[in-house]
């Protein structure tokens, strides 16, 4: 059985006085990639920004064996994660070749660097005719590349992924997923909240379900496709 890189237990995360996440537990074991579905609304968001410093939790979180309680998000991004954000938080100021040179900010071996800036200008090839253009004026697909392109510049072991799909074409999507598969091919793990559960389940290896923010389904990613709840929920089926 593969090592676990993350621990989650008992995630308790409040907006004052509601519970936005109710104390869930899961673990993700390296080279793994998790699905986190469910509505909007469910907790998944709101996971990963716990996850990654930005909200403060009750429960445990390790990395590595390493708790993350108390930990700013620049500390966790130096032990290893690294989180795409919703919307992306590109800088849209900075060119593309700056925004990933920002995302390589942590690291100090520059063969390493440019040998990963190679492999990511070679899966967006987009980005490599960019790399001068301010990211502000990309198109949203582009954008996302960036995104991804940006954390895996950081050379996390695990990536936080939240709606990659986004308000993206089908095309651009199935490049967006092309990639993470790959990705996953040169060991990272992926902890990987979608909308579309369908695109989710068939990346994932395992997979848990939240409503209202809760765990309440889990298991292999095969199982939750097939899942009559699942597919009439979620699927379209």
């Amino acid at each position: 059985m593969s090592e676990t890189i993350l621990k989650v237990e008992n995630l308790v995360i409040r907006y004052g006085e509601i519970r936005a996440v109710k104390g869930i537990s899961f673990e993700l074991r390296r080279g793994e990639i998790l699905a986190l579905i469910g509505a909007n609304g469910a907790g998944k968001t709101t996971t990963l920004r716990g996850l990654s410093g930005m909200l403060p939790y009750e429960g445990s979180v390790e990395l590595e064996g390493r708790s993350l309680k108390g930990l700013s998000a620049d500390r966790i991004v130096h032990l290893g994660m690294a989180h795409v954000p919703e919307g992306r938080g590109i800088f849209g100021g900075l060119t593309v070749m700056e925004n990933l040179r920002l995302g390589a900010w942590v690291r100090r071996d520059a063969v390493s660097r440019n040998r990963d800036l190679e492999w990511v200008l070679g899966v967006f090839p987009r980005l490599r005719e960019r790399l001068d253009q301010f990211a502000g004026t990309l198109s949203g697909g582009e954008q996302q590349m960036l995104s991804v392109a940006r954390a895996i510049m950081s050379e996390a072991r695990l990536f936080l992924l939240d709606e990659p799909s986004m308000g993206l074409a089908p095309k651009l999507v199935m490049e967006i997923f092309s990639v993470l598969r790959e990705l996953n091919k040169r060991g990272a793990t992926i902890l990987l909240v979608e909308q579309n559960a369908n695109l989710a389940l068939r990346l994932a290896h395992r997979a848990c379900l939240l409503e209202t923010g809760s765990i309440v389904l889990e298991g292999p990613a095969a199982d939750l496709l097939s899942n009559s709840r699942v597919r009439e929920a979620y699927l379209g089926a």
